[in-house]
């Protein structure tokens, strides 16, 4: 079992060494049965303080809500520098990024604690989340709201935006990169990037730049092998809102006929964010069926 690092003096960020030697970082909070949040794009742990979500969590959990790779406090397989280009870190190279080590980097949260865990995902998250139960023998249950997982032939990226993105990158436009995400894959009103601009993560989530598109590229070719979850037991609650874009929300059907012991709630007039925007019924889902 991998063992977590507490902070240094004065740090509030926990880490385990994931199995190609980054660091992921998490926060702990709380007391109660262990809760891991996983966060989705363009987000890193603070999403979940956001309408008081993680302290309604913390008041009957211990929650540990991680930053995914390259995001927040956590390691990356490469760092850019300040003009956008890839530079080597000590944990690896731009080239040697893959979707897998992400799986195994939630995994590895999760293992590192020393009683079940309740894994919850959400969007990306929820993909990561729903891999790394097949790589661990340490969950209680499982949460996935909304894994984009494409069915149909529905693309989740396009060759012009990820083109679009890495030429940003190029350009040391890491701020038009997110923004770029926001509108043509979140698809985000205008509102509501104004809104996340504002908020106090921003310059963070424009820092990690460079992982937006490599993300949005490695999940968009994941393809969903449902024989590979015939087994998997373990008691998944499956989120998903009635007004969500029909990329994420007709993937959940799929998904519950895949896993042997799932089942699903919906958030009728809500979308993809229903943490946000039914706070009280959104934690309310959560804690009841985690008890």
């Amino acid at each position: 079992m991998a063992e977590a690092t507490p902070p240094d003096t004065g740090e509030e960020m926990e880490t385990v060494t994931s199995a190609d030697g980054t660091e992921i970082a998490f926060e702990r909070t709380g007391s109660g049965p262990p809760l891991v949040l996983v966060h989705g794009s363009v987000c890193d742990h603070r999403f979940w303080e956001l309408s008081d979500v993680r302290a309604t969590f913390a008041d009957h959990c211990t929650v540990y809500a991680m930053d995914c790779r390259g995001v927040g406090e956590s390691g990356d397989v490469a760092e850019r520098s300040s003009a956008g280009q890839p530079e080597a870190s000590a944990s690896g190279d731009a080239d040697e990024y893959d979707l897998e080590r992400e799986f195994e980097d939630v995994a590895t949260v999760v293992e590192a604690i020393d009683e079940p865990v309740t894994l919850l995902g959400h969007s990306s998250g929820a993909l990561l989340s729903l891999e790394a139960a097949l790589r661990t023998d340490n969950l209680h249950k499982l949460i996935l709201y909304e894994p984009p997982i494409t069915f149909d032939d529905y693309e989740l990226d396009s060759d012009e935006v990820l083109a679009e993105m890495e030429r940003l990158l190029d350009d040391g436009e890491n701020e038009q990169v997110l923004v770029l995400f926001l509108q043509e894959i979140a698809q985000s009103t205008p509102k509501e990037i104004d809104a996340q601009r504002s908020a106090p993560d921003w310059q963070d989530l424009v820092d990690a730049a460079h992982v937006w598109p490599r993300s949005l590229s490695a999940v968009g070719e994941y393809e969903f092998d449902a024989a590979r979850f015939a087994d998997m037991t373990t008691p998944t609650l499956l989120l998903s809102g009635s007004e969500s874009p029909p990329f994420l929300k007709d993937a959940t059907g799929p998904i519950h006929d895949a896993l042997p012991n799932s089942r699903i709630s919906t958030f009728d007039g809500h979308a993809h964010e229903a943490m946000l925007t039914a706070t009280d019924r959104f934690t309310e889902e959560v804690l009841a069926f985690i008890r």
